[in-house]
């Protein structure tokens, strides 16, 4: 294989771990840098690729990796309302195509193209609890119209590993098999949205991946940013949700556009995420160390969590490429420097599923 891109670009394989970020840009093109992998497992599936709901905090670098890992030849198509400023303007600036769609219209839904490879990635959480119609609308009826007008296509669907129940801390953690009955209406509405993937999978012999995923982080938002603003603010740190397991965002971004290469009939479940059970308490204590500030933790950590077994997707893809602590080192540096951040929380304190 030639040592570029199909874009002309490097591969993820042969750079060194960046000491630091020195802004968003950079951060942004890190995680657009395909590896060897992905771009032999694209090469694998045919067809242009769709991205639906690609304007939240992981949709414009997955569609920068897809267009960087894909020849020119091969569309990539970014769909959503584009409410953000500047959203729509940055991808077409790196060569994506964009539509602006509502999802919910689904006259606007049926008009775009019939590509054959689709990433899934709409769905609402945040405020989930202030509109109920609507979290079920967007993470349930959204997903039937999907799937209803895309039969023909590979769907990777994003979800959660929120469909889950809480398992035992000292185990394995969820595997693919287990049985959802997560708590709170925000998680139900999630296993409604895979229940939708798979019925129409059924249905059509749609190909798929159900991509639950725990925990993606970059340096502007996820578990760890969480909890090293705290302590770089003095603030406390509740340890009740004591572990989760986190992955970084360019490795999650990578194994779902992975995910479309393996895609079955029906459709399946796959967990992504970090392999380590994360301790929350470790966590406030080893930023504490390096800010040198002390780490304020209040509560009890509980017997049970939020916590899936990866192993499946390891033995497709191999362990994510970013270790926790080169993510921990990173989220500490940019905290410290006071870069910008989502203003995004993960929520991961709370234990009853309400949003």
């Amino acid at each position: 294989m030639s040592d570029k891109t199909p874009a002309g670009g490097p591969f993820l394989d042969d750079l060194p771990f960046p000491s630091r970020f020195e802004s968003e840009a950079a951060l942004e093109d890190y995680l657009s840098i395909p590896s060897r992998d992905l771009v032999r497992d694209l090469a694998r599936t045919e067809g242009d690729l769709m991205i639906l709901g690609v304007g939240g905090k992981m949709g414009p670098t997955l569609a920068r990796l897809a267009r960087n890992a894909l020849p020119a030849s091969r569309r990539v198509i970014a769909v959503a309302r584009f409410s953000e400023p500047g959203v729509r303007e940055a991808l077409q600036a790196h060569g994506i195509e964009t539509i602006a769609c509502d999802l919910l219209d689904r006259a606007a839904l049926q008009a775009l193209p019939q590509a054959p490879n689709i990433v899934f990635m709409a769905g609402r959480k945040f405020g989930a609890d202030g509109n109920l119609p609507l979290t079920w609308a967007m993470n349930a009826h959204v997903p039937a119209l999907v799937a209803e007008t895309f039969t023909r296509s590979r769907i990777v669907a994003f979800s959660t590993a929120c469909v889950y129940p809480f398992v035992p801390v000292t185990g394995q953690g969820a595997s693919e098999d287990e049985v959802l009955a997560p708590p709170g209406e925000y998680a139900n509405s999630c296993v409604g949205r895979e229940r939708m993937f798979e019925y129409f999978s059924q249905l059509h012999g749609t190909p798929g991946r159900l991509f639950r995923l725990s925990y993606a982080i970059d340096m502007r938002y996820g578990v760890l940013a969480d909890v090293a603003l705290k302590v770089w603010r003095g603030e406390p740190v509740d340890v009740a949700m004591g572990h989760v397991n986190v992955i970084w965002q360019g490795d999650a971004n990578a194994q779902a556009l992975r995910c479309l290469a393996v895609a079955t009939v029906p459709t399946s479940p796959l967990n992504v995420s970090g392999p380590e059970t994360t301790s929350i308490r470790w966590l406030a204590q080893e930023f504490g160390r390096i800010f040198g500030k002390p780490a304020t933790v209040t509560g009890t950590e509980a017997p049970t969590a939020w916590l899936m077994n990866t192993g499946e997707a390891e033995r497709l893809f191999g362990y994510p490429r970013i270790p926790l602590k080169q993510m921990v080192a990173w989220v500490a540096d940019w905290i410290a420097h006071e870069q910008r951040l989502l203003g995004k929380p993960t929520k991961f304190e709370k234990r009853d599923g309400h949003y």
